[in-house]
Formats: C-alpha cells, sequence, structure tokens
C-alpha cells in the first residue's frame, strides 16, 4: 500500500472516533434515563393515590401499583404538589377500635363477634379516647333541635299505677248465727243493703232450748229469794245455780237488753228479740220468715264500711317500690276530678301465675259512705324517694345488649357512651356507671345522632379494608 492510502485509513479512524465520542456525549446530554436508573421514591396505589407503599404491590384487584420516581416530585419553590405525588410519611397507630363503635379498643389487631376487622386509629386522625366522637357543624344541631342536660344528683321519685277493686274491711265484717235451734218468727231486717245500728232488732226467734233456758233462770232466781233466810251454804247453793241460769243464757248469745227485760217481766217470753252486734250495712241475708234456723248458720253478715279496703293488683318488677305505710291516691270512675287518699297497709306474699301481679291493700277512711264494695278503682302509690346521679329518661338509648347515651363534649362533638342504669323514676332514672356529675348528656334529637353514628361506624368499618400507609404486612412483595 502506497503512503496516501496509508494516511488517508488513518484520516477515516481518526474522524469516526472524534464522532463516536460527540454522539456519545450528546446523547449523555440531552436524552432522559431509562426507567431502571431512576430512582423511585414509593408506590402509590393505581385508583386512590392516597394509598401509597414503600415496595411494589399489588391492589385488591391485582392490579400493580404505580411507582413515583424522584423526578416527578416539584422542587422547592415551584407549585404546591399534588397529593398523590407527596412522599409517604410513616403513620403511627394508636389502637384499634370496634368498627361498629362500642367503647372496646385493642392494642393490637383483631376481629370483632362478627368477624370484622377491628379500625386502626392513627395518631394524626384523632387524639385517644376520641374514637367514637360525632362531629355535627353548629348549624345542624340548630336544626336538629339539640337539647342536652347534666347529670345530677337529686331525689328520685317513682309512682306505681295499679288498677284494684274497693272491698269491705275484714276486720269490720261481723255474721250473726245462733248457738241453738230455733224458728224464725218476725223479720225487723228484711233487705240486703239496709243499714244497721248496734243493738238494733234483727228478727224475732221462738226456740224450745230457749224457753227452756229461761224457765230454768227464773225458777233459780226466785228460789234464791224464797230461801234468802235459809243456812248460808244452801244461799250459796242458789245463787250458784242462778248464776249458771244466767250464764247459759249469756253463751247462748242472748243481749243484755233482753236478759234484763227477762228479769224485769219475771215471765218467760216465747219469742227472742235478736239484735245486730255491730253498725253496718247488711251485705248478705240468708232468714227468712218462718225457716227453722239450724244452730251453726249464718243468717246475716254486716259490714262496717265506715273504713273500707283496696286490693290493688301491683306488677311483679313493681313490687320491691311498695312496702307498708306508704301514701296513696285514689281515683273512682264514680267520681271524676275527686281524689281519696290512703296509706298501703299490707303486701299480700303471694303472685298471681298468670297475670304477674301481686295484691297490695290500701285502707281508706269511708265517713261519707261514698265508698262502695266492688267499685273499680285507679290507684297512685307514691314510690321510693332517694338521692342518686340521675339523667333525664329522654336521653337514654335503648339497644339490644347495650344501654348508652350520647354525651357532649363541646364544639360540635357527640360522643356515644354505653351506661348501667338503676332505678327509674318518673322522668329521670339512676346511672350506676359510665357517667360522672355535671357530664351533659343529650335529651333531644338523640336518636337522630345516633344514626349518624352509627353510619360513621358502619362506613369506617368498610373502609377497614384498605390497607393504611406504610403497613407492610398488608402488601403483597413482588
Amino acid at each position: 500500500m502506497n503512503r496516501s492510502a496509508v494516511l488517508l485509513v488513518l484520516a477515516a479512524l481518526i474522524l469516526g472516533l472524534a464522532s463516536g465520542h460527540w454522539l456519545a456525549g450528546f446523547r449523555e446530554g440531552s436524552e432522559p434515563s431509562t426507567p431502571a436508573e431512576k430512582k423511585v421514591l414509593y408506590y402509590r396505589h393505581p385508583m386512590n393515590p392516597s394509598v401509597t407503599s414503600p415496595v411494589p404491590a399489588k391492589d385488591e384487584m391485582g392490579m400493580d401499583y404505580v411507582p413515583v420516581y424522584e423526578d416527578q416530585v416539584p422542587e422547592a419553590g415551584q407549585a404546591e404538589r399534588h397529593p398523590s405525588a407527596e412522599a409517604p410519611k410513616e403513620r403511627r397507630i394508636l389502637y384499634y377500635r370496634n368498627p361498629m363503635g362500642l367503647p372496646d379498643t385493642s392494642p393490637v389487631p383483631k376481629k370483632d363477634s362478627m368477624g370484622m376487622d377491628y379500625i386502626p386509629v392513627y395518631a394524626d386522625e384523632e387524639t385517644p379516647g376520641e374514637a367514637n366522637i360525632v362531629k355535627i357543624s353548629p348549624d345542624k344541631i340548630q336544626k336538629l333541635g339539640v337539647r342536652t342536660a347534666e347529670a345530677e344528683q337529686r331525689d328520685l321519685v317513682r309512682t306505681v299505677r295499679a288498677v284494684g277493686l274497693v272491698e269491705p274491711d275484714e276486720r269490720l265484717f261481723h255474721a250473726v248465727t245462733l248457738k241453738f235451734d230455733g224458728y224464725i218468727e218476725k223479720l225487723h231486717v228484711n233487705a240486703t243493703g239496709q243499714s244497721v245500728e248496734k243493738g238494733q232488732p234483727l228478727f224475732e226467734l221462738y226456740s224450745p232450748d230457749l224457753v227452756s233456758a229461761q224457765n230454768d233462770y227464773l225458777i233459780a232466781k226466785n228460789s234464791r229469794s224464797a230461801l234468802k233466810n235459809a243456812a248460808p251454804h244452801t244461799q250459796a247453793e242458789m245463787e250458784s245455780l242462778v248464776q249458771s241460769s244466767l250464764e247459759r243464757l249469756r253463751y247462748w248469745g242472748i243481749s243484755e237488753t233482753e236478759i234484763r227485760q227477762l228479769e224485769r217481766q219475771g215471765s218467760v217470753r216465747r219469742n227472742l228479740i235478736i239484735r245486730s252486734p255491730a253498725s253496718g250495712v247488711v251485705m248478705e241475708k240468708m232468714a227468712v220468715a218462718g225457716m227453722r234456723a239450724m244452730a251453726g248458720g249464718t243468717l246475716f253478715k254486716i259490714a262496717d264500711l265506715s273504713s273500707v279496703w283496696i286490693i290493688a293488683e301491683v306488677f311483679e318488677q313493681e313490687l320491691a317500690l311498695i312496702s307498708s305505710g306508704q301514701a296513696v291516691r285514689v281515683r273512682l270512675d264514680a267520681y271524676p276530678g275527686r281524689t281519696f287518699d290512703g296509706k298501703v297497709t299490707f303486701v299480700y306474699p303471694t303472685l298471681n301465675p298468670e297475670t304477674r301481679t301481686a295484691r297490695v291493700r290500701v285502707e281508706l277512711p269511708n265517713r261519707e259512705g261514698l265508698l262502695k264494695p266492688m267499685m273499680y278503682a285507679h290507684v297512685e302509690l307514691t314510690g321510693i324517694s332517694r338521692p342518686a346521679l340521675a339523667i333525664p329518661q329522654s336521653s337514654v338509648l335503648e339497644g339490644g345488649k347495650r344501654t348508652q347515651v350520647l354525651v357532649n363534649r363541646g364544639e360540635g362533638r357527640f360522643e356515644p357512651r354505653v351506661v348501667r342504669l338503676g332505678v327509674r323514676g318518673d322522668e329521670w332514672v339512676e346511672v350506676l356507671e359510665g357517667l360522672k356529675a355535671g357530664e351533659s348528656v343529650v335529651v333531644s334529637a338523640n336518636f337522630l345522632i345516633d344514626a349518624e353514628s352509627n353510619l360513621k361506624s358502619a362506613l369506617e368499618s368498610f373502609g377497614a379494608s384498605e390497607p393504611p400507609p406504610g403497613d407492610h404486612a398488608d402488601h403483597g412483595g413482588m
């Protein structure tokens, strides 16, 4: 090869090397780096940019998380970053709370009785103890008509209401019977419901035994007079005979009035008058003129209605509120607008298994005679009165196995709180656990707030299936 040809080959080689070096420099300065050379900051959810992961992952539909590179984040001084482009922050979980809003928390992940995951509560979301708080705007509070009342110490009074019937006082009931056989000759009281006074004649009776007893008494009495000058022991024997004859008449129920009249007359009376043993009203009359009256048979039943009973039926769950001596107010259908005052005198020891009620005896004075047996009565018994921490009945939300109230935490925040209740009064109810004196509870529109609280818990329980940012355990690696 000649010298000129060698020079041409060397020149071509030098030119090619220079061109390659220049193209390599141009390509390095102008073309972007390949994705493999970029620095990945984190990976974001393909459908929800707010959900991120520091490692490659897949969503619930199997789609890959989208990588976010370092050169996609604006530098300082540029426009505000979009939330999807922000670097992930490590979120600290405070605890896990019940998905249905129950006051139950756990320091570790767990499931409730229905298999639902407990919801994580992060430090940047809410403060400890406020996981279940419902936040409502002031204008919505005004539209709902929310009213509150404080839990306070007060005397609880509960009125027990029952129904009953007016009955005669059993202690003022009298039965007229005979201790010997006889025949009713004439009736002086011949109608049921007739009022009688003590000592008033009821009927006239003929009895051979009674005639014989009168005759024995008069003979003994006359013999004593005839032997007044006899020996002392003889007079003593006759006096004993007189007294025994007299006692026989008394044992048979002959009144002192009839005995004195027999002594004055000095002769046997064929018919003897039987008188009323007490004042009252004839409740039953079995005596009929001309009938034979047998010893032991009841001829009249007389009740003194100056004081009556009301036998009220009280439900089993209210018996603990009833005791002897309690004041009672009674209303009767026969006297609208009028009340009668009485008191409890006895609580019967047995229970009706069919109605689950117990009988309570109420005693009332009846000097005017307005209260009549078998009248229908409405009874109000003033129950227990004792100091207790109490809240209005309207603030209580009953739901299944739990009882709760809505506590006003201020600034439109309301906390559902489970409470344990005690005795219920007419308008207030005792709080045994769950509240302190001075805490404010919602007494109106609480059902609407509670519904919103349940809705919030339900929505959060559905959202609990989404993995929180930075949670490595919930993402599958690639």
